[in-house]
């Protein structure tokens, strides 16, 4: 069923102030792609229509359709700091970073990699102007701009970002920080960041992708990162979500894996009004694998929604998905994650779990863990769960009953149910930050006295 197109005359208006302003200024291939990407977007629309619209039965993007959100008008550092950075978001003296205000890069607060060392980490917007090398055969290539709005919408915005090429060897890499700021002035701000990371035979890359907001004003960000790894690389990947509670955030992840390439990934989510995150990993040579985990945390009525895709479509692929909410308040929290099996990827093994923790009788989740397998000699494994923390309640009254108050026991239990997931984190910023985080997060998040 055809979804209901919304408002979007303002971004027609934007796409052209935008594409007349770039003309001359970016590779002659990218602006039929940026306008294909924008005739495909009013033909879509946003997808509020709330019948027939399976991929986002349980996301009502109305607010996101109805709001009025403006281009950042200048590049600039709006007052942000570096210190202002290192509160919202992990980092380490060693790690290269490029930060980007209202996703337009900020050399002032960035740092570059050394080049010599096979890590190409540059604006998109530099990239684009230099023609870079590797951008017009995987740019715009991989992820689903004609069934996915958000995405058409932010291909037609393309303007900068982070292009990344880690050229192989067997080299380790230092840690590369890709931090988003969402620092909203006078009026909302919509930003369209775009990420590109492509590596080379044997390389071993890891990417810590931030995305952290400023202020209490509204703002939208609908981000979009390819990743394309080839032949026997690895790509470890840390994704942490802190927007303000008053943003809206979407994104799309498109993973494209070469030969007995593996990408993981550890994803941290809360704080915003609405977040989406779309992640689609494609398994398409022989012993490629992924291993996706995650951690969100809703309180108040945010609404965080994580869809997983991944396709098997060679033999000898694996996939693994481990994924944990804890619910508070009114909040709501959704997943899907679909697994496709497809003819030919026997031997291929699949395991799926995702677990909620509900603090309150008034939070909800949705889960519908999901695999389509379509050849014999495979094996796969899904589940979901939603409640409390087995014999919770006798816990709780036990912590109690031996002085502590139902804070402090709500913290524990809440804290052991969360590091099921931060444990797995080997990069010790990281894990230090997420551990900050959710320990400041947890006066909010108790469990409720029952009436």
């Amino acid at each position: 069923m055809p979804e209901v197109l919304t408002k979007h005359d303002r971004y027609v208006a934007d796409f052209r102030a935008l594409d007349s302003g770039l003309s001359g200024k970016q590779p002659s291939w990218l602006h039929p792609i940026r306008q294909r990407a924008m005739e495909r977007f009013t033909q879509l629309g946003f997808p509020t229509a709330r019948r027939g619209n399976e991929a986002w039965k349980y996301t009502n993007v109305a607010r996101i359709a109805e709001g009025v959100f403006t281009p950042p008008s200048v590049a600039g550092v709006n007052g942000v700091t570096p210190s202002d950075l290192r509160r919202l978001a992990p980092s380490a003296a060693d790690w290269a970073t490029l930060v980007f205000l209202n996703g337009r890069f900020a050399p002032s607060l960035s740092t570059a990699p050394d080049a010599h060392r096979g890590l190409t980490a540059v604006s998109l917007a530099t990239a684009l102007a230099e023609n870079a090398g590797g951008l017009e055969e995987h740019l715009a290539r991989y992820a689903p701009m004609e069934r996915e709005a958000f995405t058409a919408l932010n291909t037609a915005f393309l303007q900068d970002g982070a292009f990344v090429h880690a050229t192989g060897g067997d080299a380790v890499l230092s840690p590369l920080h890709l931090l988003f700021v969402a620092a909203p002035g006078n009026q909302p701000v919509v930003c369209h960041p775009r990420v590109l990371i492509l590596t080379g035979r044997h390389a071993k890359l890891t990417v810590v992708e931030s995305y952290v907001g400023i202020g209490t004003t509204p703002s939208f960000t609908n981000a979009v990162t390819e990743v394309v790894l080839g032949d026997d690389s690895t790509v470890q990947h840390y994704r942490l979500l802190a927007e303000s509670p008053a943003a809206f955030h979407v994104s799309m992840a498109q993973v494209q894996l070469g030969r007995n390439a593996a990408f993981n990934t550890t994803a941290f989510s809360k704080g915003a009004a609405l977040a989406r995150l779309n992640l689609n990993v494609r398994l398409a040579s022989e012993g490629s694998s992924c291993d996706l985990k995650g951690l969100h945390m809703t309180s108040g009525k945010e609404h965080i929604d994580t869809a997983i895709g991944i396709d098997h479509l060679a033999p000898h692929t694996s996939s693994k998905q481990y994924f944990k909410g804890i619910l508070a308040g009114e909040s709501r929290a959704v997943y899907t994650g679909g697994v496709r099996i497809h003819k030919g990827a026997v031997k291929s093994v699949a395991l799926q779990a995702d677990k909620n923790l509900l603090l309150s009788d008034r939070a909800e989740v949705d889960t519908e863990p999901n695999m389509e397998i379509w050849c014999d000699d495979v094996k796969a494994s899904h589940g979901a769960t939603a409640g409390q923390i087995a014999e919770a309640e006798d816990a709780l009254f036990y912590m109690r009953s031996r002085g502590l108050d139902l804070e402090t026991a709500s913290a524990l239990l809440i804290r052991g149910f969360a590091a099921e997931v931060l444990n797995t984190i080997t990069l010790e910023p990281v894990k230090a930050h997420l551990d900050t985080l959710t320990a400041e997060a947890l006066p909010a998040f108790r469990f409720e006295r029952r009436t």
